[in-house]
């Protein structure tokens, strides 16, 4: 899931910034130029990058240049690790170049390698849609997967999202590979359901956010 291209290609508008959200261990934030040490920490990792569409960053500069764009775009949040204060990841709600429908997002995330297997990324993403259901009033948010993130894919099947199919040769990596997007969407109405009677065995959307699960 090229979400990095997708933000840069998109002509949407979002809203100036998105709010802080807080969930137990996370802070929700927009990204500040001070943030660049901690993302090329983890965006310099060949197993971070390629897993969401783009190359490792090589330089501090790179980092540098992607912060300034979550900034100009205002709709990717710092993952924020409570205890260390540390900017761990990024998630977002971009628009979805593969859909024309009004309102509808993309779920798009990275985490740094260290913080994987700790339930991050899921614990981030429950309170990231329900933002996009709740207050952005989103009809339908989708999320995307390579085939072989099979740890992304754990973590948008605890969210809930319903399997959509396989779009194939949809993705050009920096490298040229081309890859196909494992799709999924969720629509309001389905995240309302899930959020009255949570799915047995699930930690879909429920509150508080589960202790434990995959990170991508």
């Amino acid at each position: 899931m090229n979400w990095l291209k997708r933000i840069r290609k998109s002509k949407t508008q979002p809203a100036p910034s998105f709010p802080v959200l807080q969930t137990e261990r996370l802070v929700l934030r927009m990204f500040d130029l001070n943030d660049t040490v901690d993302v090329f920490a983890y965006a310099q990792s060949p197993e971070v990058g390629p897993m969401a569409g783009w190359a490792p960053h090589k330089t501090m500069e790179d980092s540098r240049r992607v912060v300034q764009l979550f900034i100009d775009r205002g709709e990717v949040w710092a993952i924020v690790e409570k205890r260390s204060g540390r900017v761990i990841g990024s998630i977002g709600l971009h628009a979805d170049a593969k859909r024309d429908a009004p309102g509808v997002r993309m779920l798009g995330y990275v985490l740094g390698e260290p913080y994987w297997g700790q339930g991050y990324a899921t614990e981030a993403a429950l309170a990231v849609l329900r933002f996009a259901f709740e207050e952005l009033a989103c009809p339908i948010v989708s999320v995307y997967h390579f085939p072989k993130n099979a740890r992304s894919k754990r973590v948008i099947k605890k969210l809930g999202f319903a399997p959509e199919g396989v779009l194939r040769m949809a993705t050009s990596l920096p490298d040229g590979t081309v890859l196909d997007d494992v799709c999924y969407s969720m629509t309001r109405e389905e995240f309302l359901a899930q959020q009255a009677k949570p799915v047995k065995g699930s930690c879909a959307l429920r509150k508080p956010p589960c202790p434990r699960g995959a990170s991508a």
